[in-house]
């Protein structure tokens, strides 16, 4: 019989001393682009790396745009598991596996803007381990509280190390007021376990709660990680613009009550070295739609 050696322990019964990440953050090299050696060290000590300038173009961002409207519009869609509605207001919150629902963003996900990048960080082949695209309406869109990926990924999908990376690809433009990104930078050197036992089912209930209770680190922790860092990093830009951060980074973002739209596809690549097993601290693994268990790596453009 396997015994799985955590080296990550959470869902726990009662407070736990913060973990320092036994892990690499950056396991490529700095000269093997896309990322230039600066902004590979960049991405090292805060955790994310920011291209405000657009990766993809009008044309590009117009298709995705597309293909986000249809996804949110289709009936059947809707009444799949894949589909997150809103509580209060029922739009469209998130929908996920878009990379196997839409050929559009099968290519983005295998587009080298993206995964280049995450070769590079990830010093292996990648596959996508999740993807959505995130809708946050005008006035309605809620926010999403404070967690790590990683501690989620690793509880209940099985995700052996914070060897993985999440990038956000704007649809809209991203201002300061409309709910954009915010992240603790050196964060993701800190892994914060949390408490409370995994109950069956978890993730048909914790991704339409603006602040689940399980799987969220305490204020404490969020305010000790902000003043370590000095301040917390937000992310806004154009339309095409896209952020990189690394899975253990603290983020979240605030609701939206302006009448400007956010909309953004988030893909997220894990190495092919750090495929899942059982879940470390939940009774079942969750839905392949939401943590993919095939793993064959992304190959390029197709």
């Amino acid at each position: 019989m396997t015994t799985l050696t955590d080296r990550y322990p959470t869902r726990l019964l009662e407070p736990g001393p913060h973990v320092p990440r036994h892990d690499p953050v950056v396991w490529g090299d700095p000269a093997d682009g896309p990322l230039t050696p600066h902004e590979f060290t960049s991405f090292a000590e805060r955790g994310h790396h920011h291209a405000p300038l657009p990766l993809f173009g009008p044309k590009e961002v117009d298709a995705f745009r597309q293909e986000a409207a249809r996804l949110a519009a289709d009936p059947d869609l809707r009444a799949d598991g894949r589909t997150i509605v809103e509580e209060a207001s029922q739009e469209v919150r998130s929908v996920f596996e878009v990379h196997r629902l839409s050929p559009v963003f099968a290519r983005l996900a295998a587009d080298p803007r993206l995964a280049g990048v995450a070769r590079q960080i990830l010093g292996s082949d990648v596959y996508v381990h999740q993807s959505r695209v995130n809708y946050k309406p005008g006035f309605t869109g809620g926010p999403f509280y404070w967690h790590s990926d990683f501690e989620t990924w690793h509880a209940e999908d099985g995700m052996p190390r914070p060897r993985a990376l999440s990038v956000s690809i704007a649809l809209t433009e991203n201002y300061p007021y409309n709910g954009s990104l915010l992240i603790i930078p050196g964060s993701h050197r800190t892994f914060v376990p949390c408490v409370g036992r995994t109950p069956p089912g978890h993730h048909r209930t914790s991704l339409r709660t603006h602040s689940p209770t399980i799987g969220m680190p305490d204020e404490d922790a969020v305010r000790e990680l902000a003043e370590q860092a000095g301040g917390i990093d937000q992310f806004t830009g154009r339309p095409g613009s896209a952020t990189f951060f690394d899975s253990n980074c603290m983020h979240g973002s605030n609701g939206n009550i302006t009448p400007c739209p956010r909309s953004n596809i988030f893909i997220v690549y894990n190495s092919v070295d750090n495929t899942l097993g059982p879940p470390y601290a939940a009774p079942e693994p969750r839905p392949p739609y939401i943590a993919s268990r095939d793993f064959a790596p992304v190959e390029g453009t197709p």
